[in-house]
């Protein structure tokens, strides 16, 4: 789960972190408000949308007079804004944040994560803040730093210390870094962070440290746990099917291709995306049912799936271990007749009550193609899209 620029700020703040003042504003005179409330003479208005790159788009712009910020909210606010990370399609933008200008002397990076190759949460911080850091991990790797903090051990002055002197700071910015890292890595633990990404951490020309952005992920697997993220949650940002999905406990991603697939475990799922582009095609999403799909939850993935009108075909894929194929057999004969269906469909069923799956589809009365193992599926499923293209 993601949430927007300033409501990282506000956690981030709740735990002792520099960040500068703002406001967010979903009107052109909120906005006006927010910058009166906040004083002159240099404001900061940002398009507050799931996405990097919003300066690049023309979603951040520096103003210096009460006439800027209102003709700056009235320009951003409902525009479409595309980045880099929006895709051509882009994200309108519903609210804007106005924050205090920043005197920036120096721009760094900086950002926390979980390694999985360590399983351990890691900083990594370089001199190079302002820039994606892509781009500085491929032309300029040396100035990467990377630190793993031991969960046993957590977070001592040392890991501070150490990111501190890799981007150059010195005297009073030393006891500043120190007490930033710490604070951030604890905010990271309690919040259940899977990323945390600050580009630019600036330094004033008062010598001074401040998060000038913010980005945050949480681990959704932990939002139980975690009710006040929850409320900052803006299913604006989220495709409306993905939405859906979560209704029914469904673990569905849209992507890009035409071939719609429907399958148990997320593993599986992945190999079934895999084997659908090497026989020359492109999955349309990924779509994992669970262990214990009943007939109503195969109906609504279903329903999901056609929601995009992109498909142009459906793999079922199921191996029956805790789920049986029978159930599964049942919701995708149910889903077919009720949404009349008029896209090739494709299932290879494998596991528990197998044939009494079979059976159920074979009686059905529907053109389900019937597939022996995954190889067959994709290929199958292939080539029906293009012979009724």
């Amino acid at each position: 789960m993601n949430i927007h620029e300033y409501q990282a700020k506000q956690v981030l703040g709740s735990f002792g972190v520099p960040v500068p003042r703002g406001f967010v504003a979903f009107s052109a005179d909120e906005a006006v408000a927010a910058a009166e409330k906040l004083g002159g003479p240099v404001w900061v208005v940002k398009a507050q949308i799931h996405a990097g790159g919003r300066g690049k788009g023309g979603g951040v712009k520096v103003v210096s007079s009460i006439d800027e910020v209102r003709a700056e909210a009235t320009r951003m606010l409902g525009m479409t804004l595309v980045t880099h990370q929006t895709g051509p399609e882009g994200k309108e933008v519903g609210r804007v944040y106005i924050e205090e200008g920043s005197d920036i002397a120096r721009e760094l990076y900086l950002s926390a994560l979980v390694d999985r190759a360590t399983s351990r949460i890691s900083f990594i911080a370089s001199t190079e803040g302002g820039m994606d850091i892509e781009e500085v991990a491929e032309k300029t790797p040396e100035k990467i730093l990377t630190i793993s903090v031991d969960p046993a051990s957590g977070i001592s002055g040392h890991h501070g210390r150490q990111i501190a002197f890799a981007l150059g700071l010195e005297g009073e910015q030393v006891k500043q870094a120190n007490a930033l890292i710490g604070n951030l890595y604890k905010a990271f633990v309690e919040k259940d962070m899977s990323l945390l990404e600050i580009n630019p951490l600036v330094v004033t020309g008062a010598g001074d440290l401040i998060c000038l952005d913010a980005k945050m992920n949480f681990d959704s697997n932990a939002l139980y746990r975690q009710k006040d993220i929850v409320e900052l949650r803006d299913l604006a940002e989220e495709d409306p099917a993905e939405i859906e999905a979560s209704k029914y406990d469904l673990s569905y991603i849209k992507l890009d291709g035409k071939i719609g697939c429907m399958v148990n475990g997320a593993g599986l799922a992945m190999a079934t995306m895999d084997i659908i582009k090497l026989y020359g095609s492109e999955p349309a999403n990924f779509l994992d049912v669970g262990g214990g799909a009943t007939r109503e939850k195969v109906t609504e993935a279903f329903k999901i799936i056609l929601s995009d009108t992109n498909v142009e075909g459906i793999l079922v894929n199921i191996f029956g271990g805790i789920m049986r194929c029978d159930i599964i057999a049942e919701g995708v004969v149910a889903a077919a007749k009720e949404l009349s269906l008029d896209v090739p469909l494709v299932v290879r069923l494998e596991g528990t009550n197998v044939d009494e799956g079979k059976e159920i589809m074979a009686n059905s009365g529907l053109p389900i193609i019937a597939a022996d193992d995954l190889n067959d599926a994709a290929e199958k499923i292939v080539a029906a899209v293009k012979e009724a293209a």
